[in-house]
């Protein structure tokens, strides 16, 4: 009886040891799995927001423990562009605090592909392939292995590394629930099909920052066509204002050869803190605007909020799919220190301005400078200069300025028409003018319409001379009678 129990008691250490070393080749195996991942994955912490100090190793279990991954909240997976150091740039540790802050209890996790990245920019631009199956396959094993929910991941891509954003969104097990382009490269990208490029299918939502797009297609920096559901490009994606060489220098001058790195990639790198802001400044999001194009903008023909047509730029917009792409356009400010150390990049405060310019005789002007002084019940903004590309007599012309001031509600308005220049003939001998009644008013933020008149009744602007004034209208009748 006695041997009977010793042979049993030995059978179960047996079993329990072949169990136990089975599951340390399973555990071994899944490792092998995994081993030609070449990107890691560093989960950063609130503490610790420039430091890989802990990676997630796809096929390591217990990595996820020993770096305290939160699995019942939010993910946010950072992948950089090309670099030519081959080391981290200046903003990635900006955009992790900023997404801590906001998501205090989030899991930030930085995407490390920078050997391939700082190779010659067509072999770097060609590895997003693999980057974007590396980052795919570790989505994919949190997901089987933790059963994470892909509804909690948000990538977040700039330059070539929205590419590969959008490549590891084709082939997670399931759709992330959403993908940030900042400014996705443009060279090898602009012509290239779907599933080589970020496109509006790798992703429950893609929404994408256009903020370098000078230039020939294909030649950009940042690639021009839509690529998202909702396509953003402040100041019309081209050129970021305030990254003109004269800033720079005057930059350089004032803060040292620090922010080099920042000058030179001033207006790509503007997506990134764009996005920044808007993590930073929950309570008062900038509004992005539909539209055909970036000219009909600047002519203030589409600052409407009704059916979508207008959304928030950056972490809180709202998740609009369309058919098509939506592009649309805003204003920023001009400071590009501000940029840089993220103070408020506030959204300039559209206006739409509707002039009828009349007269008894007939007259046409080409390319004319004028500026208009905005006073309201908090502030004043003057001498803010436009150009009208056209102007007619007895022809109405409707056009978009825009202000960095809050100035309140808008009480009165100042048109003033700019002289050619101090020594222009054409104006000694004679002096053109218009005569206006009224000018129509639309604010973007409210979306307020309002009608202001001449305080004279009619006002006589004449080129050069003192400006016309207009005072809000109180003759409520004007506005029904206009619809406004």
């Amino acid at each position: 009886m006695e041997s009977k129990a010793l042979l049993l008691l030995a059978l179960a250490v047996w079993l329990q040891s072949l169990t136990a070393s089975r599951g340390g080749v399973a555990a071994a195996d899944q490792r092998r799995d995994f081993i030609d991942i070449e990107s890691k994955f560093a989960l950063r912490t609130p503490e610790d927001t420039a430091e890989d100090t802990c990676h997630l190793i796809p096929g390591v279990t217990e990595s996820v423990a020993t770096c305290h991954f939160n699995h019942s909240s939010k993910t946010f997976m950072v992948i950089h562009g090309w670099t030519v150091t081959g080391m981290y740039e200046s903003w990635v540790p900006k955009l992790v605090a900023a997404l801590y802050k906001r998501e205090p209890d989030s899991n930030v996790i930085v995407v490390d592909w920078l050997s391939r990245a700082q190779q010659h920019y067509p072999v770097s631009a060609g590895y997003t392939k693999l980057v974007g199956q590396d980052v795919a396959r570790f989505i994919n094993w949190m997901e089987e292995e933790f059963n994470y929910p892909l509804d909690n991941v948000h990538l977040l891509g700039y330059s070539l590394g929205a590419h590969a954003a959008g490549i590891a969104g084709s082939l997670t097990n399931k759709k992330v629930n959403r993908i940030t382009g900042l400014d996705p490269a443009g060279p090898n990208f602009e012509y290239a099909e779907a599933p080589s490029r970020l496109s509006p299918d790798d992703a429950d939502f893609v929404d994408v920052l256009h903020t370098f797009t000078r230039g020939s297609p294909g030649r950009s920096i940042g690639i021009q066509k839509p690529v998202g559901h909702v396509d953003i490009y402040p100041n019309g994606g081209t050129f970021q204002p305030g990254c003109n060489i004269g800033e720079a220098i005057r930059v350089i001058a004032e803060r040292g050869l620090g922010d080099v790195d920042q000058l030179v990639k001033c207006s790509h790198e503007r997506s990134i803190h764009l996005f920044i802001d808007s993590l930073l400044n929950e309570e008062n999001p900038s509004k992005a605007y539909r539209c055909s194009s970036k000219e009909a903008f600047e002519k203030g023909l589409c600052l409407s909020c009704r059916k979508n047509r207008c959304n928030n730029l950056g972490y809180e917009i709202n998740k609009v799919r369309a058919k098509r792409s939506s592009k649309m356009y805003l204003k920023t400010r001009s400071q590009m220190l501000e940029t840089v150390v993220h103070k408020e990049i506030k959204e300039s405060y559209f206006i739409m301005l509707t002039i009828h310019f009349s007269g008894t005789e007939s007259e046409t002007h080409t390319n004319q400078a004028f500026e208009i002084s905005l006073y309201g019940t908090v502030a004043e903004s003057e001498n803010i200069p436009f150009t009208l590309p056209e102007v007619s007599t007895n022809k109405t012309y409707s056009f978009l300025i825009y202000t960095e001031v809050d100035i309140g509600e808008l009480l009165m308005l100042k048109l003033k028409w700019k002289s050619d220049s101090y020594f222009s003939w054409s104006d000694w001998w004679s002096s053109p003018g218009f005569a206006i009644q009224k000018i129509r008013v639309k604010a973007g933020e409210t979306q307020k319409k309002v009608i202001f008149c001449s305080r004279e009744k009619v006002s006589h602007l004449q080129k050069g001379k003192a400006p016309a004034v207009f005072v809000k209208c109180h003759d409520k009748s004007l506005n029904k009678k206009s619809g406004w």
